[in-house]
């Protein structure tokens, strides 16, 4: 069925969301209730947020193949080791390391629509490793761009850019420790820059996300 994309506002929230919408026997359904949203018309990857705490000051960066704490500060390029659930049945540990933090253009989110104007949008390149060998075939990891010093940028997107930003899926042979995939989170702002990449699945991260710098 063909989808389409629409923002939505809340009346009570001053911040702007981007969300993937569908449309469902004439009436358009939106997906992701915290904030406002749109999407990108062949966007399907899904997306949820929790709310961050700034990481402690005396968080440290764990050593390669250590699981890093909740607040761990890293730089991009670093490797982080965490736990990962997915969905009901997946559960294992993956290694994660940031490789860039690209910043695109705002002509780049036209596929969002005209109520995306004035957003810029940011690219966060990164490799998933499977460390603990279980079955993590075909899960899905995202990481959330966050401003300087780990503040929220005030919008949420759900979803990708085609052949500028493409979320994938790990490949049904990551099955195996030291299997691997490349993948890509796209974020956005309309005030300061992201330079901030930020892992929070999980209880333990939720509140205290892994932070990677530019």
């Amino acid at each position: 069925m063909k989808r389409k994309g629409r923002i939505v506002f809340a009346a009570a929230l001053t911040t702007l969301g981007l969300g993937l919408t569908a449309c469902n026997d004439g009436e358009d359904e939106a997906v992701g209730q915290e904030s406002p949203s749109a999407s990108a018309p062949a966007s399907t990857a899904p997306s949820s947020a929790s709310p961050s705490a700034e990481p402690s000051d005396d968080a440290s960066t764990a050593p390669s193949g250590d699981v890093a704490a909740p607040g761990t500060k890293l730089k991009v390029g670093d490797r982080a080791v965490v736990p990962f659930t997915y969905g009901t049945s997946k559960k294992g540990t993956v290694a994660i390391t940031v490789t860039a933090i690209e910043k695109g253009t705002e002509a780049d989110m036209a596929p969002f629509g005209d109520k995306a104007k004035g957003m810029t949008p940011y690219y966060i390149r990164m490799k998933v490793e499977n460390v603990g060998g279980t079955d993590l075939s075909y899960s899905s990891l995202r990481l959330r761009g966050k401003l300087a010093g780990g503040a929220p940028t005030g919008v949420i997107l759900i979803g990708d850019l085609p052949g500028k930003c493409d979320s994938e899926t790990a490949p049904r042979d990551f099955t195996t420790k030291g299997a691997s995939y490349e993948t890509c989170s796209l974020s956005a702002t309309k005030t300061d820059p992201i330079t901030v990449a930020s892992f929070e699945e999980g209880d333990a991260y939720s509140d205290s996300p892994v932070l990677w710098t530019s």
